[in-house]
């Protein structure tokens, strides 16, 4: 069955649509039912991702292109795609209780939103969808970033976003029309054209437009948003914003360098070679003295962007199946993580400082058996998850050339692995400070799956690398 508009194809956008229409009818649910329907919004919301999910899953294979170039779905889109789906689901159900005691369905509207933009902007062949998916997903992140309204420390938080957030779109923005104008084109594959005769003015272009992506995936020197950002948010606002939108930021990163600039690889190699060590250099050192778990988390999701980028670095196809295996295993070390920090709760009241995991060995051995793992999985300690997603960037950073970057990305997780083992040292050898309440059966089976998967991911890793593998391939 083919859907057209205007000569256009619709198909390849199939899942954008549902998943928008959705969106729209479940707002006028809200609308009309009130806060009466914040949990039927919440289910409704999960059923919709899911669906979303199996319509991408089910689109026809190879390389779909519609609206003139502007999207495009490949394997790259679908994995990553479904990865960003994912983790938007996840968060969703990690925020149940968060809804209960808000009964805000708006915020379960917002979620999808992004998710929406997310999903645009992982298609997109031209600067313009580029532009448009990346808004659409951060202005609902910004909002929700404010969501708990009786919070200073919330509303400080999206309101931090929305500055520094326009202030990256504009650069952005600067970039691409630069690059517009030496170029005569908008489309990643036109630009590649245009780009073999590059001359100074495509190159500014493309700093800017590097810029503001490295924003919207918290790389130094734009990090300053996250750690402020990350503990002012509510715990499952700032679960979401560590997965699924840095997935789809990555994403568009990855595709706009490999697929509009790979003629002139040298130039953006340099810039993609600095941001990542000043990333992992500032998420390694910036982390160890932090108190509160979500800002340590924070610095940790800069350095762990840092790691991602040596795969991008390399600018070959085995960089980039390690850059979206190490998103696919960041996405889970993270929701694991922030499964444990919202079940950290004490006669109700949630907690947040690093001192209030002591003796949690003693008090819930499970939940801090599974939290010690997905500890050393973020510390990269084999055989976990974690070893294996910066195996595979270094790997690919070594097959280029790029000894010096490898070195030091060995080196800075060395060095990150104390502020990880510091928690595992809390929870096992520190004196409790009293029982946490009963974990919610969602956060149990968040954090069972999770910390799971990092355990024995060494035991069947094919799949995975294998999806990985073709996504990358496609990009080429």
């Amino acid at each position: 069955m083919s859907f057209a508009i205007a000569g256009y194809s619709l198909h390849p956008v199939l899942p954008e649509l549902v998943l928008a229409v959705g969106t729209l009818v479940l707002l006028l649910v809200g609308a009309f039912r009130g806060e009466r329907s914040t949990t039927l919004v919440g289910a409704l919301a999960l059923v919709l991702l899911v669906v979303t999910g199996v319509l991408v899953a089910t689109l026809p294979a190879g390389r779909l292109v519609t609206f003139g170039g502007s999207f495009i779905v490949d394997d790259y889109a679908r994995f990553l795609k479904i990865l960003a789906l994912i983790a938007s689901a996840v968060t969703l159900l990690m925020s149940a209780d968060y809804l209960g005691q808000r009964r805000i369905f708006e915020y379960v509207v917002l979620v999808l939103l992004s998710t929406i933009g997310m999903m645009v902007l992982i298609s997109a062949g031209d600067l313009i969808s580029l532009y448009l998916g990346l808004e659409m997903m951060s202005f609902a992140l910004y909002v929700v970033a404010a969501s708990n309204r009786d919070n200073l420390k919330s509303t400080e938080s999206g309101l931090k976003y929305y500055v520094l957030g326009s202030l990256s779109s504009g650069m952005l923005l600067y970039g691409a029309s630069l690059i517009y104008g030496f170029t005569g084109t908008v489309e990643f594959a036109g630009i590649a054209v245009a780009a073999r005769e590059a001359g100074i003015g495509l190159i500014f272009g493309l700093v800017f437009l590097l810029a503001g992506l490295c924003f919207k995936v918290s790389a130094v020197p734009f990090h300053m948003w996250t750690p402020d950002v990350y503990e002012g948010a509510p715990t499952p606002v700032t679960a979401f914003f560590a997965s699924a939108p840095k997935v789809a930021a990555m994403a568009i990163f990855v595709r706009v360098v490999l697929t509009a600039f790979p003629d002139v690889t040298l130039q953006w190699q340099q810039i993609v070679v600095f941001v990542s060590i000043a990333s992992m250099a500032l998420g390694s050192v910036a982390a160890i003295g932090q108190r509160n778990i979500k800002r340590m988390l924070a610095y940790s999701s800069i350095g762990h962007m840092g790691f991602a980028l040596v795969g991008l670095a390399a600018g070959t196809a085995e960089g980039a199946q390690g850059v979206v295996l190490y998103l696919s295993i960041y996405v889970a070390m993270t929701l694991g993580s922030f499964a444990v920090i919202l079940a950290m709760k004490r006669k109700g009241l949630a907690t947040e400082e690093i001192s209030d995991f002591a003796g949690l060995s003693r008090t819930n051995p499970v939940l801090a058996f599974f939290f010690a793992m997905l500890m050393f999985s973020l510390a990269g300690i084999p055989p976990l998850a974690g070893f294996f997603a910066k195996f595979y960037v270094f790997l690919a950073a070594i097959k280029a050339g790029l000894f010096t970057l490898s070195v030091i990305g060995v080196v800075t997780s060395v060095v990150g692995a104390f502020y990880y083992l510091n928690i595992v040292k809390v929870m096992y050898f520190d004196q409790p400070v009293g029982a946490v309440d009963p974990v919610r059966v969602e956060l149990r089976t968040v954090l069972a799956v999770s910390g799971i998967f990092n355990i024995l991911f060494f035991a069947y890793p094919g799949p995975l690398v294998s999806a990985a593998t073709a996504a990358a391939k496609s990009l080429f």
